[in-house]
């Protein structure tokens, strides 16, 4: 009668069976995630502070202006040299036409100055001719002055008091005409100096309207907006009839071309190196897994490339694990198995990534 209540008691002293199997089955469990785990970190290096990049230029006018023609639609693909839109050139080419009129100004001024350096040539030419004729009077006039002193001190006197004043006034007279003709011929040299003068002025004038004439006539072809690369319209801000100014954006151009810029801690990057397999996973793409390759490193961190860096010498210093972005390239096969829908993998998106760091 002892021996069945003895067995009843001994299956109630243990652990029940179904408690025992959840346990095994979370020790295994746990086993594995943390094998996992294990493996994982052996294995891949991984981030989700990751986006998708690309080329994005800025499409602005050189010269102000108001659109009177707009090609550019949004999200509209784009060729490089496509026109996007046109302003209106009157204002450039009435510029052009002034400065025109002043380059002929200047050439009607070369050619004055040019008959007034011929003038002035002429004129100290005979000046010089002058000259020497004042000078062969003055020797002649000294010769007489010298011939009747030596007549007159002579014993016989030989000439008069009279013809000697004479002789010496003559020589006077030459002696004043010989400098003023001097004074002439100076004027006249002067002259020729400002007429050259003058016209290397016209022609110094005259290049440097014609410099303007060549940056009204950029100018004139500025007013057509061309697209500088491949891509799609963005960010379109203008309309026709608006008046825009130069450097101002209205619009930007996206190029087909993308990849991936993750921050990846800087204890991450030991075992990290360029062309390693990358898995990622666009966060527009759910349950889609790309590959990608890792392109480079960047040669600072992200920390160092920011507008107020910081200033790790106070007296009040944290240190930080710091992020350096690392450019991983999508595989091309990859892509094309997302089809159509590749084009929509734009800048800015966010991604998750794996890297493959073991050998």
């Amino acid at each position: 009668m002892n021996a069945p209540q003895d067995n009843a008691a001994t299956k109630k002293s243990g652990p029940p069976v179904p408690l025992l199997i959840v346990g095994a089955l979370l020790l295994i469990g746990g086993v594995g995630l943390g094998g996992r785990m294990w493996w994982r970190s052996q294995h891949l290096v991984e981030t989700e502070n990751a986006f998708v990049a690309g080329r994005i230029h800025p499409v602005a006018t050189r010269v102000a202006g108001v659109v009177t023609e707009m090609r550019m639609q949004d999200n509209a693909l784009v060729k490089a040299g496509d026109v996007l839109l046109r302003l209106d050139p009157a204002d450039a080419a009435v510029q052009i036409e002034r400065l025109k009129a002043q380059i002929a100004q200047a050439d009607a001024a070369i050619a004055t100055s040019a008959a007034q350096i011929a003038q002035a040539k002429a004129q100290a030419a005979a000046t010089g001719s002058q000259v020497a004729q004042a000078e062969a009077v003055l020797a002649r006039t000294e010769l007489d002055a010298k011939r009747s002193q030596s007549l007159f001190g002579a014993e016989l006197r030989a000439t008069s008091k009279q013809e000697l004043d004479a002789a010496l006034a003559a020589r006077d007279v030459a002696r004043a005409d010989l400098s003023a003709r001097k004074a002439s011929a100076a004027a006249a040299k002067e002259a020729v100096t400002a007429a050259e003068s003058a016209r290397l002025s016209a022609q110094a004038q005259k290049a440097a309207t014609q410099a303007q004439l060549k940056d009204a006539q950029n100018q004139l072809g500025y007013v057509e907006l061309k697209a500088a690369s491949d891509g799609r319209i963005g960010k379109r801000t203008v309309e026709v009839g608006q008046r825009v100014t130069a450097g101002q954006q209205l619009a930007a151009i996206v190029e087909p071309e993308t990849w991936i810029v993750a921050n990846f801690k800087e204890t991450q990057l030991a075992k990290m190196k360029v062309g390693q397999k990358v898995h990622v996973k666009v966060d527009a793409f759910p349950g889609q897994d790309l590959l990608a390759k890792v392109d480079s490193f960047a040669p600072a961190s992200g920390a160092s490339f920011a507008l107020l860096p910081p200033d790790n010498a106070t007296g009040n210093f944290t240190k930080i694990v710091q992020r350096v972005p690392v450019k991983l390239v999508f595989d091309a096969d990859s892509l094309k198995s997302l089809g159509e829908a590749a084009n929509r993998i734009v800048p800015g998106l966010s991604v998750q990534v794996e890297v493959e760091i073991a050998e």
